[in-house]
C-alpha cells in the first residue's frame, strides 16, 4: 500500500482477520462516543472496516470524510457504505485521498468536524504530534479525537487467526506515551477506553 510509506506499520489485513478481531465494529464505536447527527472524520481509513458503522452511527443528519492516502482503499471503502445504505439510511460520505499530514490544507475551514477518529495507524506516524497539530485545525471547539491502538503489549500476545498480528514491539504505545504526544498539541487527556482483547481507545479533546 502507498500509505506505507508514511505510516510504517503493518499490512491491510483482509476482512476476515478484521472480523476475528472485532466482530461488531457498531458497538466499538459507539463506545467511544460515536453518535447521530455528528461530522466524523475516519482517518486513515482503509478499506472501511469503521467507515460502514460511523456512517450508519451518524446518520442522515450528519456526516462522514473518509480519508486515505490509497484512492483503492477508498473506493472499497465507498462500496462498503453502498452495501450498507441498502439496508438503512446513512450519513452522506465524502471521500478524500490525501496525506494526513497535510489534511488541514485539503479540508475547506469550515468543516466544523465533530470528533475524528484514527484506528491502527497512529503508531507508524513518523511525527504524532505534527499530526495531532493538524487534527486540532480541523476539529470545532470542543471536538473529540480519538486514537485507537494496540496495547504495549510483546506482539507473540497479540494473535488472530493463529498468527501474532499487529505493529512490531517498539512501535506499540501506551496510553501515557500517546498523552504525553497529543496534548502538547492542543489537546485535554478525557479518558482510556478498554476495546478487548487487544486495543484501547485514547480520547482526547480539543480546546
Amino acid at each position: 500500500m502507498a500509505e506505507n510509506v508514511l505510516f510504517p506499520a503493518t499490512l491491510m489485513p483482509n476482512d476476515d482477520w478484521w472480523q476475528a478481531l472485532w466482530p461488531d465494529p457498531m458497538d466499538i464505536l459507539a463506545k467511544i462516543g460515536i453518535v447521530s447527527g455528528m461530522t466524523v472524520i475516519d482517518l486513515c481509513c482503509g478499506s472501511g472496516y469503521f467507515t460502514a458503522p460511523l456512517a450508519c452511527l451518524s446518520g442522515p443528519e450528519g456526516k462522514v470524510i473518509a480519508v486515505d492516502l490509497d484512492s483503492n482503499m477508498l473506493e472499497k471503502a465507498r462500496l462498503r457504505v453502498e452495501q450498507e445504505e441498502e439496508a438503512r439510511p446513512v450519513a452522506p460520505c465524502v471521500w478524500v485521498a490525501a496525506d494526513a499530514c497535510k489534511l488541514d490544507q485539503v479540508l475547506a475551514a469550515n468543516t466544523n468536524v465533530d470528533y475524528l477518529v484514527i484506528a491502527n495507524t497512529f503508531h507508524g506516524v513518523p511525527d504524532q504530534t505534527a499530526l495531532s497539530a493538524v487534527v486540532a485545525r480541523l476539529l470545532k471547539p470542543g471536538g473529540t479525537f480519538t486514537i485507537i491502538n494496540w496495547h504495549a503489549r510483546a506482539r507473540t500476545e497479540t494473535v488472530v487467526l493463529g498468527q501474532a498480528r499487529g505493529p512490531k514491539d517498539e512501535m506499540r504505545m501506551s496510553p501515557a506515551s500517546v498523552e504525553a504526544v497529543v496534548t502538547v498539541a492542543g489537546f485535554t487527556f478525557v479518558q482510556t477506553i478498554e476495546l478487548p482483547p487487544y486495543h484501547y481507545a485514547a480520547v482526547l479533546q480539543v480546546a
